[in-house]
């Protein structure tokens, strides 16, 4: 880490406040599993409403709560949605059937749709443009470790303790993170609110939340950009959600397999998120293009290899986890580095409103298209095809780069001129 950022004591506040809350979410959800699926034998219907039930509000709501986001103090709205969802985990410890939890995990989505764009306007707030793909690189990391560490220290817990006590922890995360979050600075950069500019007649919510998704329409790195994340994180969910199923058809299937190449997916994405915090200049769409085409080889090479019963899972299969998770790393951390560079402070709320947005509606799509590809076609060919179009729309993507590269540039002198000649 730089000396710039470990100087920034608002920034290293907020890290510490992340990993607690990113760390709570992990053993929230394992948890969550073990109560409805063992304790009260939810059915797979039942399983899948629970992940829904968390994921729809953020899905719908991205670009209403980004919106938000820009219109009032980030920091009183982080404190007021970790409170709220600790609050939210200790009603869970009372809950007594399933409809209950899809009740209080539907309403802790809601909150956590605050959350996420008011955390990225507070870090572009905080940290200075030079440092912010860094910046973006170690909030990644933080993300993959916890995913490493938290479902481990969950099972642990849950084994020694019983889920519900673990919900009393997880709640005890989002309280010491509020905490951590009201030492944090008020506004640093300053931010255009409705209240300081007076123009809360004449600009109504629905056209703030319009000028958000039009930000990213004129930018062609981030409107193409975003639909390189929204179609790979697709591809990831559908693989994702019937690997276990692909894994089955080997004759001698480790039952430790699936957990091993899970696990070394999420520290490949941690040595991505490492690699590209120690380069403060690159292109992130070419780092995008081969991050599509690695994930695109990692899934097809894992269908050949298993059509072929090859021998060695437990060898082939982790570092194909690894492979696929440093090329998800060179997806998702470049653009939301270059989301970061390339969005005003006073917007950040609403562009990562709508990309929370689409990522979700992904993470929704994906396990359903997945599942339903799979029994259509097969398991094998289903893996084969959503490769082969990572790989077709890798050289599609590489085919129009200098056309995005242009038009972005052009963009970009736009706006700086626009900036030069705009009242202060």
């Amino acid at each position: 880490m730089s000396p710039s950022l470990r100087q920034n004591r608002g920034f290293m506040t907020l890290m510490a406040a992340q990993v607690i809350s990113n760390l709570g979410d992990w053993l929230s959800i394992v948890a969550i599993i073990t109560l409805v699926g063992l304790k009260w034998e939810a059915t797979p219907m039942n399983m899948s409403l629970v992940i829904l039930s968390l994921a729809i509000p953020m899905a719908v709501l991205g670009p209403i709560t980004g919106t938000i986001a820009d219109r009032f103090e980030r920091k009183r709205l982080m404190i007021a949605s970790d409170v709220i969802r600790g609050c939210l985990f200790l009603l869970l410890t009372f809950a007594t059937n399933v409809w209950m939890v899809y009740g209080l995990l539907f309403l802790t989505g809601i909150f956590s749709s605050f959350f996420n764009p008011a955390k990225n306007g507070k870090l572009k707030e905080m940290v200075k443009d030079e440092n912010i793909k860094e910046a973006i690189s170690i909030t990644s990391m933080i993300e993959s470790a916890t995913k490493i560490a938290g479902p481990m220290v969950s099972g642990i817990l849950v084994s020694a303790m019983g889920a519900t006590h673990v919900f009393f922890i997880d709640a005890a995360t989002f309280f010491i993170s509020a905490l951590l979050i009201f030492f944090l600075p008020k506004t640093v950069k300053a931010v255009v609110t409705v209240k300081e500019s007076g123009k809360k007649d004449a600009s109504s919510f629905r056209e703030d939340i319009k000028v958000g998704i039009s930000f990213i329409r004129k930018s062609r790195f981030l409107l193409y950009g975003l639909f390189l994340l929204g179609f790979s994180l697709l591809i990831l969910q559908m693989s994702d959600s019937q690997i276990i199923i692909l894994l089955r058809n080997l004759t001698n299937v480790s039952p430790d397999l699936f957990g091993y190449a899970v696990a070394c997916s999420g520290i490949g994405m941690l040595l991505t998120g490492f690699f590209l915090s120690k380069k403060p200049v690159y292109n992130e769409f070419v780092y995008m293009c081969f991050g599509v085409l690695g994930i695109g080889l990692g899934f097809g090479s894992m269908a050949v290899l298993t059509n072929y019963d090859t021998p060695m899972s437990l060898i082939w299969g982790p570092i194909l986890g690894l492979f696929v998770g440093v090329a998800a790393g060179l997806v998702f951390i470049p653009f939301q580095a270059a989301a970061q560079e390339k969005t005003p402070v006073h917007m950040t709320g609403r562009v990562f409103g709508v990309i929370s947005s689409t990522t979700q509606t992904a993470t929704i799509i994906g396990p359903l298209a997945g599942g339903g590809l799979a029994t259509i076609i097969g398991i094998i060919p289903s893996f084969l095809v959503t490769s082969s179009l990572l790989i077709i729309l890798f050289i599609i993507s590489i085919i129009v780069r200098k056309n995005v590269e242009e038009g972005e540039a052009i963009v970009t002198e736009s706006q700086s001129s626009t900036q030069t000649a705009a009242p202060h």
